[in-house]
């Protein structure tokens, strides 16, 4: 756009001078010159200068959708969203399932982040738009722009799988790619940054002059304190760490007890508390006595030349009791090995050798020839956290936080192992002692905090845990309600957990109907979902009156049994076809009112 002087409060030198300056302006040099302009706000005189409108073309607009199993897609949604915000985009962020699919055809910048869930199931907020994409009634999409990140964890066969069919299904439709797609293991944030930096970039290329409010509002607010993040977790103290499990039960089961004093970190009922283990330091000491290392020696950790020793590296750093196929493919350019060069020929050999075993076992069964310690940053990936679901009300504990976590130990390949976080836990945490943590918020698995909401809790074993804290908020907000709940385990002696937390809010009414199955107690085993289905027609009442339904515990067995026995409740009590069952249990999952935290 050329500069006229008729058009213009500028005489003809200084038109002439800005239609020489302003084409050869980037957008960052732009926008400093617009704030700077803002700034100057008078003339020498004293007047205030008003700059005149200046048309600019309109931006394309940029849609976000999320697919989130656990909250990571959507934290890193909304971070993108601030980014693109910053670009003066006008940006919509939203999960898939509140996603129009209709509206898909009005999209024109569309950037998907999304989890896998399982073996390469979409998440459950994600598993309507997937179908619709892979549909008939899917549109062309000749004038779209996209961009795909993808959350997985390489331990699983189908990797990043759902963010895979995205990127292609859009292509397919005739989408054209702002930037290739990034498959991202359990630790994401270096190269999600990576991404969501280069699709910025790649908008900015397309991106008219931003206005000047946009130029002036994006100020830096100094911190008062530090921030607690994945990035920068929380040093908490251990106030309490608790067995729970009674004598002679065949599992162990602890109460654990943080201070969360001075962190400034806060949560809701249904959010996670992320803990960073330490491996077990016999495995750590097993490992380089193998490999004949020196535990003192430095090494890099990372791109970033960040060093720590071989000791602190394999202790605090680094994932050794894991192996995925992605792992040992890259450890074999150092292992010079011709028997695992052999192995990883053979897909479904690698599948049934890394299932159970770990870092020493690879090294003990293929010896590497010369590996170096600076090289085990480029096989080995980061520890990852693991995520509890929080058992204690915040409002009720401002300062605490409370965990159940079951300890994981099991024998294999002639030698006794132990759940990195859960062993650390069980052996080697007492009272005093500090474990790095931070919040994982769960926007997925929220509930009501109202007394007209009925909500119905199923919870065995470990996953009666986000219940405790919930009925502990009710408690300290005193509220009144509905609230039932099923919880199950082996032995009503030995693993009764929380009994009398239960029985205080039974007699208070905080809680008002509880059922329990403890399946090793008598000849026929007795689950949760059977006492589900001795109550079908309560629950079916429950549900018609605007009941939430809420699930917690182990995916694989307990959830998909509980889940069919819902199913069969809505169909029988309802009088309904098997289909019109399934309609009516996805309607609950779009209202939120069918919520499930799996693991």
């Amino acid at each position: 756009m050329t500069l006229k002087v008729e058009n213009s409060p500028f005489n003809e030198k200084q038109a002439d001078l800005i239609n020489q300056l302003v084409p050869n302006l980037n957008s960052d040099q732009r926008t400093w010159l617009a704030g700077y302009l803002m700034g100057s706000g008078s003339q020498a005189g004293g007047e205030e200068t008003v700059a005149p409108a200046v048309e600019t073309p309109a931006s394309r607009t940029v849609t976000i959708l999320y697919g989130s199993e656990t909250g990571n897609s959507q934290m890193l949604a909304e971070q993108l969203a601030d980014k693109t915000n910053e670009l003066n985009r006008t940006t919509t962020v939203s999960a898939m399932d509140d996603f129009k699919p209709k509206k898909l055809k009005e999209v024109e910048d569309l950037l998907i982040i999304t989890a896998t869930h399982g073996e390469g199931d979409p998440p459950d907020n994600a598993i309507q738009f997937h179908e619709f994409l892979h549909s008939r009634k899917a549109p062309k999409l000749n004038d779209v722009k996209f961009a795909v990140l993808s959350l997985g964890d390489e331990s699983y066969d189908h990797f990043c799988q759902t963010g895979k069919d995205f990127d292609k299904r859009l292509e397919e439709l005739g989408a054209e790619r702002i930037k290739p797609r990034i498959d991202c293991d359990v630790d994401f944030d270096e190269p999600a940054a990576e991404w969501m930096d280069g699709v910025v970039e790649e908008l900015k290329q397309d991106q008219p002059t931003p206005s000047v409010a946009s130029a002036s509002s994006n100020q830096d607010v100094p911190a008062d304190q530090p921030v607690y993040t994945r990035s920068n977790p929380f040093a908490a103290e251990v106030l309490d760490n608790i067995l729970l499990s009674g004598q002679g039960s065949e599992k162990e089961t602890r109460h654990i007890e943080l201070s969360l004093e001075g962190s400034n970190l806060s949560y809701e009922p249904g959010d996670c508390l992320a803990i960073y283990p330490k491996n077990d330091p016999k495995l750590v000491q097993q490992i380089i006595d193998k490999l004949d290392w020196d535990a003192e020696q430095s090494i890099p950790i990372n791109k970033q030349g960040e060093i720590r020793s071989v000791q602190e590296a394999l202790t605090s750093i680094f994932e050794i009791t894991r192996l995925t196929k992605s792992s040992i493919e890259k450890a074999q350019s150092y292992f010079a090995n011709d028997e695992l060069d052999a192995l990883i020929s053979d897909a479904e050999k690698v599948k049934d050798y890394i299932d159970g075993r770990d870092l020493l076992d690879l090294i003990t069964d293929y010896p590497p020839n010369h590996l170096k310690a600076d090289n085990i940053m480029d096989f080995l990936r980061k520890i990852p956290a693991r995520q509890y679901s929080i058992a204690s009300s915040y409002q009720a504990n401002p300062d605490e936080v409370h965990l159940t976590i079951a300890t994981v130990r099991y024998h294999s390949y002639g030698r006794d192992r132990d759940g990195v976080c859960s062993g650390e836990i069980a052996d080697r945490i007492e009272p005093g002692d500090q474990v790095n943590v931070y919040v994982h918020k769960n926007p997925n698995f929220k509930f009501p905090l109202d007394e007209e909401t009925p909500v119905i809790m199923v919870g065995p074993g470990t996953g009666v845990a986000p219940f405790r804290g919930y009925l502990e908020e009710r408690e300290e907000l005193e509220l009144e309600g509905k609230t039932w709940l099923f919880f199950g385990d082996q032995h009503f002696r030995t693993d009764f957990l929380y009994q009398v937390d239960w029985q205080n809010w039974l007699n208070s009414g905080v809680l008002s109907k509880m059922d329990v199955a403890f399946s090793r107690d008598n000849k026929e085993k007795v689950y949760v979902q059977n006492r589900m289905q001795e109550r079908s027609k309560e629950i079916y009442d429950w549900l018609k009156q605007g009941a939430h339904f809420y699930v917690c515990g182990d995916e694989k067995r307990m959830a998909k049994d509980v889940h069919q026995t819902l199913l069969d409740i809505i169909e029988e009590e309802g009088n309904l076809s098997a289909s019109e069952a399934e309609a009516y249990l996805n309607q609950l999952k779009q209202e939120k009112r069918y919520q499930r935290d799996v693991y």
